[in-house]
């Protein structure tokens, strides 16, 4: 007898093997798209590298923008610093000054006038500690004593005199472009100098009312007053009464980059060299520009020095020398920097120091009534072959000419009746 199974039992059966037969295949075929064949999966990567690619430079440039903010934000700080020292003392700092005797030998006994008007700033930029620590006898870690306002900044002795003495070695974040990265040892560094003016031959010494070594021959030199043009000089103050030209349209302080011997550290704009004696006595401003024809450039990078190029850049925030933490407006930002040869008089003390910056386009300057503007290298400098300083005698100009180095020039004068402004 066979037995025959009723519809309403096989229905119910067939139903759920049907169920089961159906789940089965939707997990197989969710199994199988769990994963990217390679096809999509390079497409995903390229659509990611296409977005970075677009973002990136969006995101590199925002980050310069803040920099660049906080550099001017740096500048209008040292513009108030500037202010609140001349409310204090009815003058600007010296560009450099100090106590000892003038000389140009270091000495860890005496800073030998050598000290940037940085120092005395830092009462007014909220660095009052660390003026404590240079206004007073300070003793070393190696157990040296050092005397009130330090020793020559410019020694590099480990033990006795820059390099040791800790004070010039404390980095403050006011006086460092967020711009440039490049961390250099030994002492602390600036990016921001004092406007020396247009002049160059002499430019660096000492004004001729000082009456120290370096300008006794020059004593009463109109020609060496006449190259002394800009805010700030060496061994002298001037005041706000002194800028004629209008505190707006005079420039205080611009940015420089810092140099060392590194390849980051021998930018054209962080570093200097010694021209040549025939470029000196021929075309001094040209030969600076084009960098002597080229012979002291890096061939691999144009827009360094070669390795063994002479005189950094702001390395030395505490030294008063022209070359470390000042600039003339000569040749306009970004451009080379270089200083006359050592055979001549005072060579070190006579050249072009350029501002520049890591800015793209330009460089921040100071104005004297605290204005921060930021200045294109296409700014009006005036001929090459102008005359390359302000003396008397031969092809320079006369004491009291308006500048030769048109806008940029201009702003760097204090009282040559000229209102130039950047606007222009």
């Amino acid at each position: 007898m066979f037995l025959t199974a009723s519809p309403e039992r096989v229905t119910p059966f067939a139903d759920r093997l049907l169920v089961i037969i159906f789940e089965v295949d939707m997990y197989s075929f969710h199994s199988k798209r769990q994963g990217f064949t390679l096809v999509e999966l390079l497409v995903v990567i390229a659509i990611i590298g296409v977005l970075v690619g677009l973002l990136l430079p969006a995101v590199q440039a925002a980050r310069e923008a803040a920099r660049r903010m906080s550099c001017s934000n740096n500048f209008k700080q040292l513009g108030l610093s500037l202010h609140n020292y001349h409310s204090a003392y009815d003058k600007l700092p010296m560009g450099s000054g100090g106590t000892g005797i003038d000389s140009n030998t270091n000495s860890p006994d005496a800073n030998n006038l050598r000290l940037s008007g940085l120092i005395a700033m830092l009462p007014y930029m909220e660095q009052q500690a660390l003026w404590q620590a240079i206004s007073n006898p300070f003793q070393s870690e190696a157990g040296y004593m050092f005397p009130a306002m330090g020793p020559t900044p410019g020694s590099n002795d480990p033990v006795f005199a820059g390099a040791a003495y800790e004070p010039f070695r404390q980095q403050s974040p006011t006086i460092r472009c967020p711009s440039d990265s490049a961390r250099h040892g030994g002492m602390a560094q600036t990016n921001y100098a004092f406007n020396y003016g247009d002049g160059g031959r002499f430019v660096g010494c000492a004004y001729a009312d000082t009456h120290t070594r370096f300008n006794s021959s020059w004593t009463g030199n109109t020609g060496d007053k006449a190259s002394k043009r800009g805010a700030f000089t060496r061994e002298y103050q001037f005041g706000f009464r002194d800028i004629r030209d209008g505190l707006s349209n005079t420039i205080a302080m611009a940015e420089i980059g810092v140099g060392d011997s590194t390849p980051e550290g021998r930018e054209i704009i962080a570093y200097q060299f010694q021209l040549d004696n025939a470029l000196y006595a021929r075309q001094p401003i040209l030969g600076c520009k084009n960098e002597q024809g080229g012979q002291v450039t890096d061939p691999e990078n144009p827009r360094r020095y070669a390795a063994g190029t002479l005189y950094p850049r702001g390395r030395r925030w505490a030294e008063g020398h022209i070359g470390y933490t000042g600039i003339t407006t000569v040749l306009p930002p970004n451009s080379p920097t270089c200083r006359m040869p050592s055979s001549t008089a005072l060579g070190g003390m006579s050249g072009v120091y350029s501002a520049g910056s890591y800015h793209a386009g330009g460089a921040h300057v100071l104005l004297c009534d605290g204005a921060v503007r930021f200045v294109t290298e296409s700014v009006d400098s005036g001929e090459d072959a102008a005359a390359w300083t302000v003396s008397i005698g031969g092809n320079h100009k006369a004491p009291g000419s308006k500048s030769p180095f048109g806008v940029w020039g201009a702003m760097g004068t204090r009282s040559a009746d000229e209102t130039a402004s950047l606007d222009q």
